[in-house]
């Protein structure tokens, strides 16, 4: 589906980001990878070409403009264009869950709204001006259900959440006359993730692991959460000419946990 397209991965050391970077190669796309962190990066890219396919790492905070500038001009320089930007960055959830609103300070409060959409607006903005001149292109982030149902103890991460949403509106309609899709993806807690984990610790004191995922899980239509190659394999199409219709809004992967 995504045969000769260039795609750029900021977080590609996560593991939302890893699973989106194998799934885009194995798609066909010639992938850069980036992170905070050159080492996590460089094992996805070196599973990435154990398996035949296209890969390139480099450590680049998605916080820093001109980190962020720097990197794409040599992707330009490299492939002549960018023709997906996909943006997973994360932040720990450690620093941000756990607290009630009315025991949480200010900076930490606004620490997960700044950090989320400004990533977020400068991996996006730098990206869009190389794909207009081209009149092509395909813009993602990852959310999560707190953008569209309230839930306590996650201090400004539901609002940053949101925020990434509505940016992802307000970038289409300003893009998509010029050919460019912005699309968003919301995904349930994923077991494969940190974040999950993350969050457990914070917030479920009594319950094991196991009795946590079965929490969650029970939140589900199916009774089960998506899986990261479920996903993955979701954001490549959406990714893909075969998703041609479909900007400014995101795909909703809660299986059923949110009513759209």
């Amino acid at each position: 589906m995504l045969k000769d397209k260039v795609a750029v991965i900021y977080g590609a050391g996560g593991a939302i980001g890893g699973a989106v970077a194998r799934a885009f190669a194995r798609e066909g796309a010639k992938v850069f990878l980036t992170g905070r962190l050159q080492a996590a990066v460089e094992v996805v890219a070196k599973d990435i070409v154990s398996a035949g396919g296209s890969a390139e790492a480099a450590e680049v905070d998605a916080l820093d403009e001109q980190a962020v500038d720097r990197h794409l001009q040599s992707v330009i320089e490299k492939t002549g264009r960018v023709d997906i930007s996909f943006n997973a960055v994360g932040i720990p959830d450690t620093k941000i869950v756990g607290v009630p609103l009315v025991e949480l300070d200010v900076e930490q409060f606004s620490l997960p709204i700044a950090m989320y959409t400004r990533s977020y607006f400068l991996t996006a903005r730098l990206a869009a001006r190389h794909m207009v001149p081209n009149r092509s292109g395909v813009i993602m982030r990852v959310t999560t259900l707190h953008s569209r149902t309230g839930i306590p103890l996650v201090g400004g991460y539901g609002p940053a959440m949101a925020a990434m949403e509505a940016l992802t509106r307000d970038l289409s309609a300003e893009l998509a006359p010029q050919g460019i899709r912005v699309v968003g993806l919301r995904p349930h807690g994923m077991p494969e993730t940190s974040s999950l984990k993350e969050v457990f610790e914070a917030k479920a004191p009594g319950m094991s692991w196991e009795q946590w995922q079965e929490f969650v899980a029970g939140t589900t239509h199916a009774r089960r959460v998506s899986t990261l190659e479920e996903m993955a394999n979701m954001a490549a199409l959406m990714a893909s000419d075969r998703a041609s219709g479909m900007t400014g809004t995101t795909v909703n992967l809660t299986m059923g946990s949110l009513d759209d």
